[in-house]
């Protein structure tokens, strides 16, 4: 590290000319070829699955993923104008790419609304989100004086969904907390500038893996929420280390090594960590929850590599201008103990057993409601009226029935059995749960492929159940000693099973990522309990984020807040991709305070001090960064998708709950339940382990103050007093040798 941060420092004009040179030239790659977004939900050996292997093979009409066209003329959609714009239409969208046909799926029975279905060429998941936003670009050109024309079902609703937006805001609210927490804009802006260029570089990266990897279209948001809660947070926290070297005495050189060999190895230890928590998803088995991994990884690494090499290069030109642009009444001083977070340590400590009690019910309350989380996918009638999808929704429902919204497809693979499709199409009309089934398209070998319309809508439970009710109960009485086999598929189909599926890896998903998590950590700590506790608070965390979601998406009053009218269910993959987002940012403040409070204890060997010291010292500046991350997730909640809401929502909680209860009161209470014992650490296991010096305790500068800031004050030899070429005479700072 100390090599490092003295190359970028010394070097500091190849370095950012570096980074402009790969962000200019990522950009321009990433333009040319753009992005392909696909995803394969459908899950192994599934009903859903064998579905769609049969009608790949013998009715490629209804294989593909489809885009509805939802016409509305209040005048009737007979009249001859209509009709005219109306085959303008088809003719236009035919022509587009990925299309394979389109039929008029019907006209409601008032006659004012027609639903023509455009059939894609393959699933709406491996379709590029550009072919579908270009039959919503025709359709919305259709539009007229008294015709209306929308574009609905889940491809569209995934592609308006794609166009996020908040980012923009977090980070205006990032800088504002920065400018509060420095008190001077020069400070403030560089976390910004370095999470600019590693998310610009990393998006263009993603860009490319597309090409190679089944990056989903809401991957890309994803990966830009994390990279900014993270590029901000370990930026701000070399910067607060720097300044407070420039305090100390030392020249801008030293500054810059001190800050990188100290707080920069635990933002390295941190970034690790996140990375390990989501490469946790590979044990899911979904080629999707991989790419997500990947892709957001890089993301990560980006931000790692941004703030380890271009903040010591931009700090290098700054000096002791760091501190330029100062806010009149800000004190802007995050380093050093915090009397307020002293008092508060010591309030806890000497009532641990009742305040840490208070905390963990708090949580445990909060974690309430994720018992009634329903998985399923929101569909478009949770979307705001401005978006095509819900009005096509609306349009669709009103006249067709809710369930025309999500239609079921059934494949009949007949085997020989000549009546099967007519018992089978019989059976299934019969069902109170069924609303209509179309009439069945029939091959010569007597295979079938038939739309069923369910009475409820696609996210309802009602028809969650029909699906389980259809395949348990009315198909197999249906086929009964038949040797014909009858799958039922769709994409509301395809997302039950897709919860069925990830429900049963879910247990190994979370021991994987907890394990790893606790290994990492007692390597770094060297104690059992510090590692078990660390995990296991994660865990309540957590479960507190889970609580919050699950209360919103129950559509009542706090739901409605937020814009969720409805009670509206989740996808799986969600809960599984925040839990391995949360376990990774939630071991990035543990990692800041622990390490402290270790250096402390070891200096001392007094644990209610180091506890206290601990706490004080990295009070103000755990506090911003969290407050940056709560801000940049927060702002996701804006955002129109339901997904983004609640993924913003619960990262946001997460990092709230984990920055105030667990750290301000589980923490200190627990560490003073347990005293010394904090630290133990058996013989055997204390050989085997390898040494990490996270915190620049064997010999690297160390400094006296501030978040990872060591006491040791000898440097493993002199500084390279070598002349820096990039310097002017004058302006050299001394070696760092006897300091």
């Amino acid at each position: 590290m100390k090599r490092l941060a003295l190359t970028c420092y010394r070097r500091r004009r190849w370095a950012v000319a570096l980074w402009l040179a790969l962000l200019i030239g990522l950009n321009v790659l990433a333009a040319s070829i753009g992005t392909v977004n696909r995803v394969d939900y459908t899950m192994p050996g599934s009903d859903s699955a064998q579905a769609q292997q049969l009608l790949t093979e013998r009715f490629p009409d209804f294989a593909g993923g489809s885009v509805d066209l939802i016409v509305h003329d209040p005048k009737g959609v007979d009249r001859p104008a209509t009709l005219a714009q109306l085959n303008d239409l088809e003719h236009e969208v035919e022509q587009l790419d990925h299309v394979q046909s389109l039929r008029t799926e019907g006209v409601s029975p008032d006659g004012t609304v027609a639903l023509v279905v455009v059939q894609l060429d393959d699933t709406i998941e491996k379709v590029p989100t550009t072919a579908i936003e270009e039959i919503m670009d025709a359709a919305a050109e259709t539009r007229a004086d008294g015709l209306q024309v929308e574009s609905g079902g889940f491809a569209v609703q995934n592609a308006e969904g794609a166009e996020a937006g908040s980012e923009g805001l977090g980070m205006v609210a990032a800088l504002i907390i920065l400018v509060i927490a420095f008190g001077a804009v020069v400070a403030a802006g560089l976390p910004i500038v370095v999470a600019i260029v590693g998310l610009g570089v990393s998006l263009s990266v993603i860009t490319v893996l597309s090409h190679v990897l089944m990056v989903p279209e809401w991957g890309a948001g994803l990966a830009t929420m994390i990279g900014l809660g993270v590029g901000i947070d370990y930026a701000l926290f070399i910067v607060n280390r720097y300044r407070s070297a420039l305090r100390s005495g030392h020249a801008p050189q030293e500054a810059v090594v001190i800050a990188m060999t100290t707080s920069g190895r635990a933002v390295l230890f941190a970034g690790c960590t996140v990375m390990i928590a989501l490469f946790g998803l590979g044990a899911m088995g979904l080629e999707y929850l991989w790419a997500t991994a990947v892709t957001t990884s890089v993301t990560v690494l980006m931000m790692l590599f941004a703030t380890l090499t271009l903040l010591p290069a931009l700090l290098g030109f700054m000096g002791t201008n760091v501190d330029r642009g100062k806010i009149p009444f800000v004190r802007g001083d995050t380093s050093g103990d915090s009397p307020m977070w002293t008092r508060w340590s010591h309030v806890v400590q000497r009532r641990p057993l009742i305040t840490g009690a208070v905390a963990l019910v708090l949580l445990l309350a909060l974690a309430a409601p994720a018992i009634g989380l329903r998985f399923g996918y929101p569909d478009a009638g949770t979307g705001p009226e401005h978006l095509s999808s819900r009005r096509a929704y609306d349009l669709v429902t009103e006249g067709f029935g809710p369930g025309a919204n999500g239609p079921l497809v059934v494949a009949v693979d007949a085997a020989g059995d000549t009546d099967v499709v007519e018992r089978v199409q019989t059976a299934l009309a019969a069902d109170p749960g069924v609303a209509a089934v179309l009439p069945p398209e029939v091959a010569d070998d007597g295979s079938a492929a038939m739309i069923v319309l369910p009475v409820s809508g696609p996210q309802e439970e009602a028809t969650v159940d029909l699906i389980h009710h259809l395949r348990g109960d009315v198909v197999p009485d249906a086929v009964g000693s038949s040797a014909a086999e009858v799958t039922i598929g769709g994409s509301v189909a395809s997302f039950v099973d897709e919860s069925s599926f990830m429900s049963t890896r879910l247990p190994l998903f979370i021991g994987a990522v907890v394990l790893l998590s606790f290994l990492l950590l007692l390597v770094v700590f060297r104690s059992v309990l510090v590692a078990l506790k660390a995990a296991l608070m994660n865990l309540l965390a957590i479960g507190a984020a889970y609580g919050v979601m699950a209360l919103a998406l129950q559509g009542g009053w706090f739901g409605q807040l937020l814009g969720i009218d409805q009670p509206t269910p989740i996808p799986v993959w969600v809960p599984v991709m925040t839990f391995a987002m949360l376990f990774g940012l939630s071991m990035d403040y543990e990692v800041f305070l622990l390490s402290r409070i270790r250096e402390e204890w070891q200096r001392t060997r007094d644990n209610a001090t180091a506890v206290a010291h601990g706490l004080a010292s990295t009070g103000r500046v755990i506090t911003a960064a969290a407050a940056i991350m709560v801000t940049v997730f927060g702002a996701y909640i804006f955002e129109d998708q339901v997904l983004m809401k609640v993924v913003g929502l619960g990262l946001a909680v997460a990092v709230l709950v984990d920055a105030t209860l667990v750290r301000m009161v589980l923490v200190p209470s627990t560490m003073e339940l347990l005293g010394d014992r904090n630290w133990w650490l058996p013989g055997w296991l204390d050989r085997i382990l390898p040494t990490i010096d996270l915190e620049g305790e064997a010999g690297a500068a160390v400094a006296t103050d501030g978040v990872g800031e060591g006491r040791v004050v000898e440097l493993d030899g002199p500084m390279d007093p070598e002349v820096d070429a990039d310097e002017p005479a004058g302006t050299r700072e001394p070696a760092l040798a006897g300091r």
